[in-house]
């Protein structure tokens, strides 16, 4: 069984990047030290460290072991924190960064199981560029981020992508716009006008794809950033419009738009990025549990 003060012994040593140091700091002497960090190998039965002249170098196998020990390290300090620090009758605030690109409906139905739980929340919910919500959160400013993309390969944040849902694309247009369209579906689109997502949205690569991939050459009148947007110009009638099938239903309604047609061939998918590789934090537990067993297992019953 995994002795956690050795590991705390070889966290501190690791950080330090001496023996001498990390003795210092924790009062112990560099004997005890090496010691213990001895006993901690020989349990696991891996090299930790390397001696390269008098200085320590973690192995391979060293790196691992730090990274669960920085995370498991990080949990113990905040849960000392929050017991020491919240009263009995205080909510547990949730810090949440939304993606500007998650349509403002998706990101509510992803958060709302947070706020039906047995004991309080308080929610601060942020929304901006997906990087730099990726920075709060490795400062520990927010505790979720939600996106429309895994965290990116080239982000320099240590942190972890969980899959919510995934879903295919409606097509909607204001009803005079409808009724001017000819043709069948998906060939109605072509030379039709179309407000599109703007850049940063992952579904717009998948989108024109999908697009050539049936030669279809729209007329794009607009491209847009929120999504919120793009919806009241698609419901003033000027161009067609996408939005994420779960939501399809809430969109006709709020708008008063038709559907011109569907696609699971362009999906839209939504990410809960955490600092942790397992997820524990109990909102974020109830935000990925209801997403993938309620919001999108629905849709997926129906395709």
């Amino acid at each position: 069984m995994l002795n956690y003060r050795q590991l705390h012994y070889f966290w501190a040593v690791a950080k330090a990047g001496s023996i001498i140091r990390a003795s210092e700091r924790l009062h112990l002497t560099p004997q005890t030290l090496s010691g213990q960090i001895s006993l901690l190998e020989e349990t696991l039965g891996v090299a930790l460290f390397l001696r390269v002249g008098r200085r320590l170098q973690l192995t391979e196998t060293g790196r691992l072991t730090l990274s669960y020990a920085d995370e498991l390290f990080q949990i113990g300090n905040d849960l000392e924190e929050a017991l020491r620090s919240r009263p009995e009758d205080r909510s547990i605030q949730f810090r949440v960064g939304v993606d500007d690109v998650v349509p403002k409906s998706i990101a509510y139905r992803l958060l709302t199981p947070a706020m039906s739980m047995t004991e309080p929340v308080r929610i601060v919910c942020r929304e901006n560029k997906l990087v730099r919500l990726l920075v709060e959160l490795a400062i520990h400013q927010l505790d979720l981020v939600l996106a429309d993309r895994p965290m990116p390969p080239e982000t320099n944040v240590k942190g972890y992508s969980h899959k919510l849902g995934d879903c295919g694309i409606t097509f909607f247009a204001a009803p005079q716009l409808a009724a001017q369209l000819k043709g069948k579906w998906p060939r109605i689109l072509h030379a039709a006008p179309l407000l599109i997502p703007g850049e940063n949205a992952a579904v717009r690569v998948t989108l024109m794809r999908w697009f050539d991939t049936h030669q279809i050459r729209p007329r794009i009148v607009g491209e847009f950033d929120d999504s919120a947007l793009m919806h009241a110009f698609g419901q003033a009638g000027i161009g067609i419009f996408i939005a994420p099938s779960v939501i399809a239903d809430e969109v006709q309604r709020e708008h008063g738009v038709t559907v011109i047609g569907r696609t699971d061939e362009v999906t839209e998918q939504f990410y809960a990025i955490s600092m942790e590789r397992r997820l524990t934090h109990p909102a974020v537990v109830a935000i990925n549990d209801t997403a993938q067993r309620k919001l999108f297992a629905s849709l997926k019953k129906t395709r």
